[in-house]
């Protein structure tokens, strides 16, 4: 290795990505980041099927590789050390982990990559040979923007020029659902589009009160004529359910079909308001300039703060909070005391600053 520049002769990255939709939009900085550094590299995402649409219309890689889907025997050339020797035939000369789980170090590790670049976090520190250390006090992690941490990443590899805002992209196909949408729902300019996100994969103590985003979603139809679009997935389709059930007017409830991330990337960058709990669609609308009402329980907006001045966090300090748990074990009062009220107010203010017509559409 040339001592003083361990990227001399760097012709193949594999970057392990972020496994959470949130997650992988905030790293999108480091990832552009990265790419500019590195414009004639070969660079490689490893990254979660179910994730795959976050990457259409993107520039950042050259190839994609797949976690195994489902619960693939260890020894199948589809399953873990599968995969492992298909990093190995590819001969990476680095890799840099943006996941902080043991397996993707030790993936790394077993694909016979020289160069392995992470956080020294959950006991991989051995597997790793350029460790960050991520920022602790008394013992437990500081929270940091997630976005400042991904670009660690990308500064440990060289890059300079850093940016903050993170960006998405759509394609033709994905715009060309959305614009099926609009006309089979009588979407035209003047009306506002509304998409209320009301569920969150992380677990139920992320999610405000069904019935309070029913009656915020009737007041917007009421006092706005917008069109609302409620979005779930495939494990969400139970609450985006119970919303609808909860109203006096009909929304459009996204699930018959299920609308898929490529889609809803494209729904969300041409909707005039997203209220959302704190998940992945929120940081669609942060990428794509979309006012935002996000609601938070259980969840430190630290972890996840971009300075968007487009957004309006609504939160009720608690004594038992933030827990970051995924279940509350009490009685969910940091969302409970979020009033329908409050998260009306923020969203009448955003919705009043919106153009006459959105020429967008």
């Amino acid at each position: 290795m040339n001592h003083t520049n361990p990227n001399a002769g760097l012709r193949r990255l594999l970057v392990v990505v972020p496994n959470w939709v949130g997650d992988f939009v905030l790293a999108t900085p480091a990832l552009r980041a990265i790419r500019s550094v590195f414009p004639d590299v070969h660079i490689t995402f490893l990254i979660r099927p179910a994730l795959r649409e976050l990457l259409d219309g993107a520039d950042w890689m050259n190839e994609v590789l797949f976690w195994p889907a489902g619960k693939t025997r260890l020894l199948k050339r589809q399953g873990f050390l599968g995969l492992a020797q298909q990093i190995r035939e590819k001969r990476f000369d680095a890799a840099a982990l943006m996941t902080n789980s043991f397996r993707s170090a030790l993936l790394t590790y077993l694909a016979g990559i020289k160069r392995r670049i992470g956080y020294d976090r959950n006991g991989r520190g051995l597997l790793l040979t350029d460790k960050l250390l991520a920022d602790k006090c008394g013992g437990k992690y500081v929270p940091v923007p997630m976005t400042r941490y991904y670009n660690a990443i990308a500064r440990y590899l060289g890059a300079r020029d850093l940016p903050m805002w993170p960006e998405m992209f759509t394609t033709p196909e994905e715009e060309a659902v959305v614009q099926a949408l609009f006309d089979e729902h009588g979407v035209r300019n003047g009306r506002p589009v509304v998409v209320v996100n009301p569920g969150a994969s992380f677990g139920s103590a992320k999610c405000w009160l069904p019935d309070r985003f029913g009656r915020v979603a009737d007041a917007l139809i009421e006092e706005f004529d917008a069109v609302v679009f409620i979005s779930c997935a495939p494990k969400e389709r139970d609450v985006a359910r119970e919303v609808s059930a909860s109203m006096r007017n009909e929304p459009v409830v996204l699930d018959r079909p299920l609308i898929s991330l490529g889609p809803l990337k494209a729904l969300v960058r041409r909707c005039d308001l997203l209220v959302t709990n704190d998940t992945g669609p929120r940081h669609f609308g942060v990428a794509f300039g979309v006012p935002i009402v996000t609601l938070f329980g259980s969840t430190d907006p630290a972890w996840t703060e971009t300075g968007y001045p487009n957004e309006r966090q609504l939160m009720v300090k608690v004594p038992c909070g933030p827990c970051m748990k995924r279940v509350c074990p009490l009685d969910h009062r940091c969302m409970t005391r979020i009033t329908a009220e409050m998260v009306l107010e923020a969203a009448r203010g955003l919705l009043a600053q919106r153009p006459a017509s959105t020429g967008s559409r």
